[in-house]
């Protein structure tokens, strides 16, 4: 029995050539397998590639409406329905209906291209992140080549079009099929897509427009920057091929272990020891931070991990427009530091106080840790 390929496209029996075209170009574009790998799928296609292969073939066309089938032979000589499109992908039978993927011929490309980014790391103490810095930098990038310019050529002469390509930049492949020509392209391997060459290159740079070369340049690195961020100097990375605008140069920022503070974003933290005697009596302490020495007044009685806070003596806050609004804080934790030996006077002493205050071991006292005590601590994680 005749296979019904009109039904199969989904067109009218007097449908034109036109009208079949676009029935079968929407359902490739949904049954492929490149698209859909659905085994119903990949047999639906085959139906409808073979229809549009009969239907817009005027002779094979001609046996349909006469109520024959034209591939009735080919199916039984044991070759079942064959895949006119073996061998081709999706971008290959799309193109056969509206050219190639960037809408016709590509054409060359241009041999000016813009450079890369380039990164150097920078290493600086907490006090250099405080104040910023300007610093004299080595980098080894490429530049533009002096000599031509960037345009790759020896002096006198100029790039010429290419014979391979012949200007165009890609070599074409024809293959032929039932749809009629596809053509497929790719870059030419001669100009590499560019569409000319240059037959006598620069000795200094070999006809790339560039050549690579150390040099110095200064880094301005503002307040309040920290570990691993980084400072763009825009135009100092690699300069292009062919002499292109240059890229970017990334300064990034590693910031050392300070021996005394700890940073935490703007917030800087340190710890002060003090003997207990201090801490009992309070005093005046001298404390140095990175402004300088300043005094802390301790209260009397001050315990052990109290924190204490000293506004705006912290790290610039450093916004990303670039400014600088205000300074964190410094955290001091105060470590109440108790002494593990003791001489006969000093243990003398020690009772004596414990005495008076009702410290010795009649006067120790045993809470219910309400008060947010050992016990109460303990009962708290075990009630996890």
């Amino acid at each position: 029995m005749a296979r019904d390929y009109y039904g199969i496209l989904g067109v009218r029996r007097d449908a034109d050539g036109n009208e079949i075209k676009r029935a079968y170009r929407k359902l490739a574009r949904e049954l492929h397998p490149d698209v859909n790998p659905d085994e119903q799928a990949q047999h639906r296609f085959k139906e409808v590639t073979a229809a549009y292969e009969v239907l817009s073939d005027p002779q094979k066309r001609k046996i349909v409406d006469m109520g024959g089938d034209p591939l009735e032979n080919a199916a039984a000589g044991g070759g079942g329905m064959r895949d006119p499109f073996a061998g081709f992908g999706l971008g290959d039978i799309m193109d056969a209906f509206f050219g190639s993927a960037a809408g016709g011929q590509r054409g060359p490309r241009s041999r000016v291209q813009p450079g890369s980014d380039a990164l150097i790391r920078l290493r600086l103490t907490l006090e250099e992140c405080l104040t910023g810095v300007s610093r004299e930098l080595t980098v080894d990038t490429a530049i533009l080549c002096e000599l031509c310019r960037g345009s790759g050529c020896a002096e006198g002469t100029s790039p010429e079009v290419c014979e391979t390509c012949g200007g165009r930049g890609e070599i074409q492949a024809v293959q032929r099929s039932f749809l009629g020509q596809v053509v497929t392209a790719r870059p030419c391997p001669v100009c590499r897509g560019v569409g000319e060459v240059i037959p006598d290159p620069c000795r200094q740079c070999a006809g790339d427009g560039r050549v690579r070369s150390r040099r110095t340049i200064v880094a301005k690195v503002p307040p309040g920057v920290a570990d691993g961020m980084r400072v763009r100097l825009s135009g100092q990375g690699e300069v292009g091929p062919g002499g292109g605008p240059a890229g970017d140069l990334y300064v990034e920022v590693e910031e050392l272990q300070h021996s005394t503070f700890e940073r935490a974003g703007a917030d800087l933290h340190c710890t002060l020891r003090i003997p207990m005697t201090t801490a009992a009596l309070g005093a005046v302490v001298p404390l140095e931070t990175l402004d300088g020495v300043e005094e802390l007044d301790l209260e009397p009685g001050t315990q052990h991990s109290t924190e204490l806070v000293m506004s705006g003596r912290g790290m610039p806050k450093l916004r990303q427009s670039g400014r600088v609004d205000g300074r964190g804080d410094l955290h001091i934790h105060v470590d109440v530091e108790i002494p593990t030996r003791l001489d006969a006077r000093q243990t003398e002493l020690l009772r004596e106080l414990a005495t008076l205050r009702g410290e010795d071991e009649g006067g120790l006292a045993v809470t219910n840790g309400k008060s947010g005590g050992l016990f109460s601590r303990l009962r708290s994680h075990r009630g996890r």
